[in-house]
């Protein structure tokens, strides 16, 4: 067998399959030695290049050309869903977020703590549990099992909750014959427009379940086992996958979707992924006084499983005037998003979405046990037991997504609701936002 390089990649958990040069256990990528004399390339960084190859290399880059490609899209409009008063706002990694905290003093920390809670049962209110798995969804799951596809029981119960949630809320009807869709009309009328799809399995079910003829899957990455073949089979659907990061998407310049209601749904939609989203399905200039006036496609409802709060930025944040009236500055915003964090890392054998703080007490000045000072943010967060952290972790990314519940019903979704689609021993990411037009 030929020799490889020893280089290990993590994200393909394989070493590198290139052949390493001649005197070294190591290609040309990941020599040690060639490490200072290499550069990201400025169109994709995820490959770099030699700085003397550099300028050759952007004219034959493969990046460079999907770049332009996209580029020349009709549905293209770089930054449509960002907001031009967040132009000087800049992303704030997760490093900054946790050094901010972790520079507080024992009793700035304190009243960050008591700010959060008072904010959270200002705003927030108890969400049930709300599993529903349609039946026309578990004869679905039940058959996937036998397919050629990748299965996992906890994402295929996440996406039927999902469809059910969606047919209790009356965003779809039951099916009834071949055919079924929005508020009893048929299906072929309408389309599904799922956002950050990955492979696309949510569309799938819910296509296949529910007898929806148009598709469309929004994602910026490229996934290998992906639904889109067994949707292309489909002589009767739809089917197309746009390749593009839903900040610079248009939806409204989609050829194939002019002038069709739709249903924008999401599982899993990461960080800022859930405000864009929102934006680009009901921009700004679309909804005039508050009200329902469209024009090309047009909206029927919406169903987002929220997901990785902790990457939530204030730039793109949907709701930043709800938390100026209330106090919330952009640095306790981006605490709150770190410390959302503390809900995933939790033990979820049990469900600890239904726990609240009561006999739970932050201590910043000494311990229960000594008495001792407790010195410094890094001790206290050390020394706080897991629940507490937890049920902070929950109610952060309530806060978060309730927030975005009151600027969806402040635009004309007046029937919207938070639900916890999941129980947390399924997946602590277990938020769906779910809204549809008033009848």
């Amino acid at each position: 067998m030929a020799k490889r390089c020893e280089f290990w990649l993590p994200s393909k958990r394989r070493h590198c399959a290139n052949a390493p040069l001649p005197n070294s256990s190591y290609c040309g990528n990941h020599d040690p030695s060639f490490i200072d004399l290499r550069v990201p390339c400025p169109i994709d960084p995820s490959h770099s290049v030699t700085k003397e190859s550099l300028k050759s290399h952007l004219k034959r880059c493969p990046f460079a050309k999907q770049a332009r490609d996209l580029e020349s899209q009709p549905y293209f409009s770089e930054d449509i869903n960002t907001s031009s008063a967040d132009s000087e706002d800049e992303i704030v990694s997760s490093d900054a977020k946790r050094k901010a905290i972790h520079e507080l003093t024992p009793l700035d920390f304190h009243h960050l703590i008591t700010k959060i809670k008072s904010l959270h049962s200002t705003i927030c209110s108890e969400m049930q549990v709300s599993l529903l798995i349609p039946e026309r969804c578990s004869k679905w799951m039940n058959g996937m099992q036998e397919r050629q596809v990748p299965f996992q029981e906890k994402h295929a119960v996440q996406q039927a909750s999902i469809i059910g949630n969606m047919e209790e809320f009356g965003m779809i009807s039951k099916p009834l014959g071949d055919c079924s869709g929005l508020h009893g009309e048929k299906g072929e009328g309408a389309a599904i427009v799922e956002f950050g799809a990955g492979r696309g399995y949510l569309a799938h079910m819910l296509a296949d379940c529910y007898g929806f003829n148009k598709v469309f899957l929004i994602e910026r990455r490229s996934y290998k086992l992906k639904a889109d073949r067994s949707l292309r089979q489909k002589e009767s659907l739809v089917f197309e996958r746009l390749r593009i990061d839903i900040k610079d998407l248009n939806l409204r310049a989609i050829d194939s979707l002019k002038e069709l209601p739709y249903l924008a749904i999401g599982k899993h939609l990461c960080g800022p992924a859930t405000d864009l989203t929102i934006r680009c399905c009901l921009p700004d200039q679309s909804i005039p006084n508050k009200g329902l006036t469209f024009t090309g496609s047009y909206i029927q409802g919406l169903a987002l499983a929220t997901c990785c709060h902790h990457l939530c930025q204030w730039k793109h944040y949907i709701n930043k005037d709800l938390f100026s009236k209330l106090g919330i500055t952009k640095a306790v915003f981006h605490a709150i998003t770190w410390f959302s964090s503390w809900a995933v890392d939790a033990d979820h054998s049990s469900e600890l979405t239904d726990m609240n703080d009561q006999g739970i007490h932050l201590t910043t000045r000494e311990t229960e046990e000594t008495g001792k000072e407790i010195r410094g943010v890094d001790e206290i967060i050390r020394k706080m037991p897991q629940l507490e952290r937890a049920v902070l972790g929950f109610m952060c990314k309530e806060i978060i997504d309730m927030g975005r519940l009151f600027w969806l019903r402040e635009r004309g979704l007046l029937d919207a609701q938070l639900r916890k689609y999941v129980p947390s021993n399924i997946s602590p990411e277990n938020h769906l936002l779910v809204a549809k037009q008033p009848a």
